[in-house]
């Protein structure tokens, strides 16, 4: 008895309120139910969730992390409960209608975690996602729950190898392009497939899971190593078996994820990610996030700081280097460390380890340039600023997102190929209808016109596969995969479904993109252009029913992030 006296008295922020009450023995009985014993009746109530399924590789193994994590909860006098939330894979869905579902998952995710935590009352959360849309939906849901959390990042994938040459995800889309103008023979092919994805974890490059994932541990919501242990490495086990002590730090001192995530925190994410060469995908996702926080920072905020923040990290997909390979040189601390040491990171912000983040990189050892080449200086940066542009012109008045790595060149100017869905694209690179100079333009797959804003990894890959990387552009209102490179602008905002002057492009307009100025024009008059407008008609949704329509009628644009919660709040 006097173990139970001692326990009350800690008094959990939540779960004690329904504990206290004699009005409501259902629960009690029930909490009975689950094996709990009354002394654990008054312990902090910890949510588990993981977006854990068997069917990807990014998320196969996250129930195991969870297990760990809740033995950890559990030894330090908290109870811990698990529950799961749904993934979509993007690598097994893209260029499909599956693919539809993988930004509108995002939102599923963050409202089943708002749902589970507050209406079971838990008292602080740990989030365990895998792949790309994940991270974001992981995180916007516990930013609405505002209770003490920590994420564990799934970890990414080690890299395949074939005929000696590292393989990634990527390199299974390439090989197709690849095959289909005779590079490489089917066999070729065929084994390239077998041994892209040896096993567990999020694909490999600076892709989207793993920009984000170092994302959220610049900005504080993760432990130090998170974001580059790989997912098969024993100390991702050991990560988990000691969030418990962090956890119920943050529960001590009321650290809840609002006090971490500031507009600076934000930018220190910001910043990492662009060092690194991140996915365009960052844009949207710090949108949604910064809008369920309620901070100040828009599209205009990220403009100034891709202007800033010069590329460092050689990575894939425009680089030589995967995650693994910054795991061997030290891991995201020691990165971000140097960017602290230059200026560039604020170190005053807080983190789930209750410390500020130069106190978590106090024991950090500096970078060295002259046995590794996975990040160069930024004295001598691989690109002076960083690859995602944020365009403007008559084609996206209220913004686009590039993603220019200055191999392909700066500036680009064609004559359009016009296609209203992605698979018409995709038979025209298969079929060699695209040719040197010619602008793609793929429209009517934004988050309203697809509805969902398809990710475009597939004619990215096989426009590299068939050697035209420097030789074509592409523009969408939908966007791309976290693997994608070369000369691409999505996100253009209004989307042709909205009526933008994306939906107005005619066959063999000059377009032209300008990645110095930030520019992206079709070259029209404006009595022209004005007459295209008068005569556009809208067209009809494309899905009446289920998930998509519902989705449809709710979310953003893109350069509001894309969320569906009510931003008038």
């Amino acid at each position: 008895m006097e173990s139970i006296r001692k326990l009350k008295q800690y008094n959990p922020a939540y779960s004690s309120t329904l504990i206290k009450s004699e009005e409501l023995p259902a629960y009690r009985a029930m909490l009975y139910a689950t094996g709990i014993q009354e002394p654990d009746l008054y312990k902090p109530q910890i949510g588990i969730v993981s977006n854990w399924y068997e069917g990807n590789p990014c998320n196969m193994h996250l129930n195991s992390l969870s297990q760990a994590a809740k033995q950890s909860i559990n030894k330090n006098n908290m109870i811990g409960f698990q529950f799961t939330t749904i993934g979509i894979s993007d690598g097994m869905t893209m260029g499909t209608e599956g693919m539809k579902y993988s930004l509108p998952s995002r939102e599923i995710i963050a409202d089943s975690i708002e749902s589970v935590v507050k209406a079971q009352h838990y008292d602080g959360i740990i989030g365990i996602p895998g792949c790309d849309k994940n991270i974001p939906g992981v995180l916007m849901g516990i930013i609405r729950t505002e209770r003490p959390a920590i994420i564990i990042y799934g970890g990414s994938i080690e890299s395949g190898k074939y005929q000696g040459k590292k393989l990634n995800i990527v390199s299974a889309f390439e090989a197709l392009g690849q095959k289909n103008i005779g590079q490489i023979s089917n066999s070729e092919y065929q084994n390239i497939i077998k041994q892209a994805c040896p096993g567990p974890g999020a694909c490999g490059g600076m892709y989207t899971a793993n920009t984000l994932a170092t994302g959220l541990e610049a900005l504080g919501m993760t432990l130090p190593f998170s974001s580059s242990c790989l997912a098969n490495n024993i100390n991702k086990k050991y990560e988990c078996n000691k969030i418990g002590s962090y956890i119920k730090e943050l529960l001590k001192q009321n650290i809840t994820p609002k006090k971490i995530i500031t507009k600076n925190s934000i930018q220190n994410a910001m910043t990492v990610a662009i060092a690194l060469g991140g996915s365009t995908n960052l844009v949207l996702h710090i949108l949604a996030i910064c809008q369920t926080a309620k901070l100040k920072f828009n599209i205009e905020n990220i403009k100034e700081l891709t202007e800033k923040v010069p590329m460092i990290g050689n990575l894939k997909p425009s680089g030589k280097y995967l995650m693994e390979d910054i795991e061997k040189i030290g891991g995201t601390p020691i990165i971000m460390k140097y960017l602290l040491n230059e200026g560039l990171l604020n170190g005053e912000c807080l983190t789930v380890t209750g410390k500020k983040l130069k106190e978590n990189l106090e024991g950090i050892p500096n970078i060295s340039f002259s046995n590794q080449k996975v990040i160069s200086t930024l004295y001598k940066p691989i690109q002076n600023k960083g690859q995602i542009r944020i365009l403007y012109g008559n084609i996206a008045p209220k913004g686009a997102v590039a993603k220019i790595s200055g191999k392909e060149g700066h500036c680009f100017s064609g004559r359009a190929k016009v296609f209203d869905s992605e698979i018409e694209a995709n038979n025209a690179i298969l079929n060699n209808k695209i040719k040197s100079g010619d602008v793609i333009v793929i429209r009517y797959v934004g988050p309203k016109g697809s509805p969902g804003m398809p990710e475009m990894l597939k004619p990215t890959s096989y426009i590299m596969g068939a050697g035209l990387g420097n030789k074509v552009a592409l523009i969408t209102d939908g966007r791309f995969s976290g693997g994608t490179h070369g000369f691409v602008v999505g996100h253009i905002t209004p989307e042709a479904q909205m009526g933008g002057v994306i939906a107005l492009i005619q066959e063999k307009d000059i377009i032209k993109i300008d990645a110095i100025k930030n520019r992206i024009t079709l070259k029209i008059s404006k009595k022209d252009l004005l007459n295209r407008k008068k005569e556009y008609k809208k067209n009809r949704p494309k899905t009446k029913n289920g998930y998509l329509s519902k989705y449809s009628k709710l979310v953003s644009s893109a350069s509001a992030g894309c969320i569906t919660e009510n931003r008038n709040k």
